[in-house]
């Protein structure tokens, strides 16, 4: 009996004794694995790198065969000529019927002086010790400049004209001398404030009162004092002459606040008016203008008198 247990049992690796049946058995279940290792390590199969193109140098060379391996040492510093040839490799050489050929920078100018004439870059003669022979001598083949040559600055221009306006006012100056006056102009006047220069037919008055003329300006007199308001008017007067105004309005107020019901501006205004040359005539301004507290004013082209000077008063 203990012949035949040590017949049919094995001792494996100083182990315990295995039977031929377990062996057998291992056997066939391990079958078709491959055996590790003695460092117990299975090797890992690492990707390759993807394969790089090597430049060659200037002189051909290739490019690794300039660098150092890679085990720690450094690469040599390339040349620029090899940094050049690298940046170029791929650039072709352009076909010469592609080109256009430029022209030359110095244009030789045919020479309209004589052959005697001095060059500018030979020295001055000796005989040449004034500032107008040294001037004749830099003057020397210079030619004047054409008339077209010169580039016009641009001047401002003038301010436009009312051509239009001037020709409207005009006309209807013409059509009220022209004109003759009517019975219905006669009844029309009644008492208001009128003046009219002597020598102008009455159809000029008519036409201002009608509100035929645009009115271009005006002049408020309220709150002003005597010297203050004939200043005032004397200005604006001139001004409206130098900027071609022919018909303006100046208000001098009903005079409802003063004593008496009586304005006082508005009577001084009339005989103001009345004195002045370029005064043609005035009436009472329409009721939307502001009725018997204005006056519309025609003045005449031109004629500007200087304003008079405020009084001071006395010491």
């Amino acid at each position: 009996m203990g012949s035949s247990t040590s017949a049919t049992a094995r001792s494996v690796g100083g182990h315990e004794p295995v039977s031929d049946e377990d062996l057998a058995l291992f056997r066939r279940e391990v079958r078709g694995t491959r055996r590790l290792r003695d460092d117990n390590r299975h090797p890992l199969e690492r990707p390759k790198p993807p394969p790089t193109t090597r430049p060659r140098g200037a002189d051909g060379a290739d490019g690794d065969e300039s660098a150092r391996s890679a085990h720690g040492r450094l690469r040599r510093p390339r040349t620029d000529a090899e940094l050049f040839a690298e940046a170029m490799a791929g650039v072709r050489r352009l076909a010469n019927d592609n080109r256009v050929e430029l022209p030359s920078r110095a244009c030789q100018r045919p020479r309209t002086g004589s052959e005697s004439e001095p060059r500018l870059d030979a020295p001055p003669p000796d005989e040449a010790t004034s500032t107008v022979d040294l001037l004749d001598w830099a003057h020397a083949g210079a030619t004047p400049l054409k008339d077209d040559g010169r580039v016009d600055v641009g001047r401002p221009k003038p301010a436009p004209l009312p051509l239009q306006s001037a020709r409207d006012e005009q006309s209807v100056l013409r059509e009220s001398i022209e004109t003759p006056l009517s019975f219905e102009d006669h009844l029309d006047i009644g008492d208001e404030a009128l003046f009219l220069r002597s020598g102008l037919p009455r159809r000029i008055l008519g036409d201002l009162r009608r509100g035929r003329w645009v009115v271009q300006g005006q002049l408020d007199l309220h709150g002003m004092t005597r010297d203050e308001a004939r200043l005032a008017l004397a200005e604006f007067l001139c001004r409206c002459l130098r900027e071609g105004r022919r018909c303006v309005r100046l208000i001098h107020g009903k005079g409802l606040g003063s004593p008496g019901g009586v304005g006082v501006l508005k009577q001084l205004s009339r005989g103001w008016l009345a004195q002045r040359e370029e005064i043609l005539a005035f009436c009472q301004a329409l009721p939307h203008q502001g009725g018997s507290g204005a006056l519309v004013i025609l003045l005449r082209v031109g004629g500007v008198r200087p304003a008079p000077r405020s009084r001071e008063p006395a010491a």
